[in-house]
């Protein structure tokens, strides 16, 4: 089979994602309505030049002159600038569905435009669910949001058809990171460099710092209990080192149900833009033959204190979720400039949710505003450990 020819809107370019999902692009024959990148306009156009796409939003550029100048060395193109620009192609123009791989909260809002207008979302942006997934999910009517973190992906290929009634726990599986085999006695000498190392993908550096602490899992269980209608007591995770198996979806009768391929985001994104379809690829190709033993271990609080602080706010929900997703975003920056040490990053967290009083059922202009606040304030705290 072949992908119906359909039109896609592609948010986040010039990341791993983007990336990914432009050489399916170029399998499927898949065109392109518009991109947005948030700075990197070299990249960008380059990309625009080679895929043929029309249209170019730079979401975090406010620079007129920078702006006049691309557009006069790039009159085949049209060039935009700004959030409110993209939101408005977003609104407006022609697409069939849209991919939002643009990189923490500042996807939150595309998420929003686009399933308020009623197209399709290939969803890669964690954090529209975990910030605001009590908001996001009303809007979802005959088309579901398309999963396309491999976890998310895996468990929505597994269910299939099968009601919420049949499964009894949804199992995300996770690599363990960098350090799932680091003594502990060596975290607090960990170095950005060693963090940005992941040991099975190739991703950028806030999603790969994020599978190092593991709080990238417990914005995945947040994110799949919104996205699979699941109480949290029916979510759960597990390091699989090998990646292979991706996640596993057990049913009330025993039995698992698992997505099993060599880790390569082409899959998942593939299945996304097919979707309710399967079509033929060559893209990514799994050998049985060659597969080493899969494997599976606890997650150690020790290890991961993240991921467990994750859970209990997630729990909680309301606010906290932003709180800690901002507090999250600015200790990674703060350690990754050499400012904080890795073991510090959680303590930036845990006293942000200290600080910030919860509110159970906030609208999307506090949990935006709440995000900016807290962020700039850890950032440009002189003692951001304390708040």
């Amino acid at each position: 089979l072949q992908m119906v020819k359909r039109k896609i809107a592609l948010l986040g370019a010039t990341g791993s994602i983007g990336s990914s999902t432009l050489e399916v692009a170029i399998e499927q024959g898949i065109c392109i309505s518009f991109a947005s990148a948030h700075t990197d306009y070299r990249k960008l156009i380059a990309i625009a030049h080679k895929h043929n796409i029309p249209k170019l939003v730079l979401s975090g550029i406010d620079d007129p002159a920078l702006l006049s100048s691309l557009r006069q060395d790039n009159p085949d193109l049209k060039i935009y600038a700004g959030e409110e620009e993209l939101l408005n192609l977003l609104r407006n123009e022609d697409y069939d569905i849209a991919l939002n791989a643009i990189t923490g909260s500042a996807g939150l809002r595309s998420s929003f435009a686009i399933m308020e207008r009623g197209k399709p979302l290939a969803l890669a942006n964690k954090e529209s669910l975990v910030m605001a997934g009590h908001l996001l999910t009303k809007l979802v009517k005959d088309i579901p949001i398309i999963p396309v973190d491999s976890e998310h992906s895996a468990i929505f290929q597994a269910i299939g058809k099968h009601p919420t009634a049949e499964i009894k726990s949804l199992h995300i599986t996770a690599s363990g990171g960098a350090f799932r085999d680091l003594p502990l006695s060596e975290f607090p000498n960990i170095t950005p460099e060693q963090a940005l190392t992941h040991p099975n993908w190739n991703m950028g550096a806030k999603v790969t710092l994020d599978s190092a602490t593991m709080f990238n899992k417990a914005l995945e269980v947040i994110e799949a209990h919104w996205l699979f209608g699941l109480p949290y007591s029916q979510l759960s995770a597990i390091i699989h080192p090998q990646s292979i198996i991706h996640s596993l979806v057990e049913f009330i009768d025993g039995s698992f149900l698992a997505q099993l391929s060599t880790p390569d985001m082409k899959l998942p994104i593939l299945y996304a833009l097919s979707y309710p379809e399967r079509v033929a690829s060559s893209l990514v190709k799994t050998d049985l033959r060659t597969l080493s033993n899969l494997s599976f271990r606890e997650i150690e609080p020790t290890r991961y204190p993240l991921f467990f602080l994750g859970l209990e706010v997630a729990k909680s929900g309301g606010l906290h979720p932003t709180v800690m997703n901002a507090a999250v975003e600015a200790a990674s920056a703060l350690f990754l400039q050499g400012k904080i040490a890795y073991t510090d990053m959680m303590w930036v967290v845990y006293n942000a949710l200290d600080t910030v009083p919860n509110i159970p059922h906030p609208d999307l202009n506090t949990i935006i505003g709440t995000n900016k606040e807290v962020y700039q304030r850890i950032l440009h705290s002189k003692t951001p450990r304390f708040f």
